[in-house]
């Protein structure tokens, strides 16, 4: 056995690769946690810019510390745990929120071969380990013992399985253009700047928009941003929530929004694939901070939506659109 290849398991190496693993794991979650704390600085800058602010100016230069100043002072609040809370919940759901959106990481590809674990259901991993959101985000709701929580908490449960339908359907589009579930394959399969979001004409971008638009749904992030409505609910499932804790949920929600930036970036824009610009994994990050920024720009820009009209979108538009934009992707392959 001297002399033998080391042993694959899923898409990873026993001798060497899980230090490789590790390493860039740390790296790429180091650096998305640095990205989502200080798009926090960003979205309040550009919000101000788009009313005629300044925006945070105090606290070092242009503001830039304020992420900081705001995770030290969310450290130094008290924690207040109310007496009727279902305690064991009431503290998990904070990490496991953060967890689910971390984990989808794991298998998104930033460069060829820069990837933590690249698996051949990369897609449906990624979409299943994002869909797990709802679950903390429902435990908060329940442990809480409050009626605004547990109604934020419903209005979440409703609203994900709503839009993971179409999010799904979607999704569906450049694996069956792709033929892979591997998110690499799937880029490569955009290679020369055949996008699928341009490529095949029409069903490709109409699947781009339905994606964007589910994925802003299972972030919470206006104009879908119900189970929080503070005009409603004061702040929803983190209303009983203090210091840290609630602060794990604002992060979460960043991170939500980055990460399915970068898996939209990968399905639909070609990942690190420029065509004739070359590849590499600046492309990666530039499309997916395009994304993130459009998603602040689509939030200080519309109203947010009932919650009947919420539901009505998803069940009579969005759903039956998924349908007919998977069926034309297969009916493309066939005839192609």
């Amino acid at each position: 056995m001297n002399g033998a290849p080391p042993v694959a398991a899923s898409g990873l190496l026993f001798n060497s690769a899980p230090l490789h693993a590790l390493v860039l794991g740390l790296v790429v979650v180091s650096l998305c946690m640095g990205v989502a704390a200080w798009s926090i600085w960003y979205e309040r800058k550009f919000a101000a810019r788009m009313q005629n602010r300044p925006g945070p100016t105090e606290v070092g230069p242009w503001g830039l510390l304020q992420p900081i100043a705001d995770g030290l002072k969310m450290l130094q609040k008290e924690d207040i745990v109310p007496a009727a809370v279902d305690r064991p919940l009431f503290e998990l759901a904070p990490l496991l929120v953060v967890v689910a959106s971390l984990g989808t990481l794991a298998v998104i590809p930033w460069g060829d071969g820069l990837v933590i674990a690249d698996l051949h259901i990369g897609v449906l991993f990624a979409l299943a380990l994002s869909s797990l959101m709802l679950l903390p985000v429902w435990m908060a709701g329940w442990a809480s013992n409050n009626k605004y929580a547990l109604l934020g908490g419903m209005r979440a449960i409703a609203q994900g399985v709503s839009y993971e339908i179409p999010l799904l359907l979607a999704a569906t589009v450049p694996i069956v253009l792709a033929g892979s579930f591997r998110l690499g394959d799937i880029v490569e399969a955009q290679a020369g700047l055949r996008w699928f979001a341009l490529w095949p004409p029409g069903p490709g971008a109409v699947a781009f928009v339905l994606f964007f638009m589910a994925s802003l749904a299972e972030a919470n992030r206006i104009p879908f941003d119900i189970p929080e409505a503070e005009s409603e609910l004061v702040a929803g499932v983190t209303v009983e929530y203090t210091g840290m804790k609630f602060g794990m949920f604002y992060l979460a929600e960043y991170l939500h929004t980055l990460i399915a930036s970068a898996i939209a970036a990968t399905l639909f824009l070609g990942g690190w694939d420029m065509g004739p610009l070359g590849a590499g994994v600046h492309w990666m990050v530039l499309k997916t901070l395009v994304l993130f920024a459009v998603i602040f720009w689509i939030r200080w820009s519309w109203l947010r939506l009932r919650a009947d009209q919420l539901m009505a979108l998803s069940w009579r538009w969005l759903v039956p659109l998924g349908l007919v934009l998977v069926m034309a992707s297969a009916t493309w392959v066939v005839l192609a």
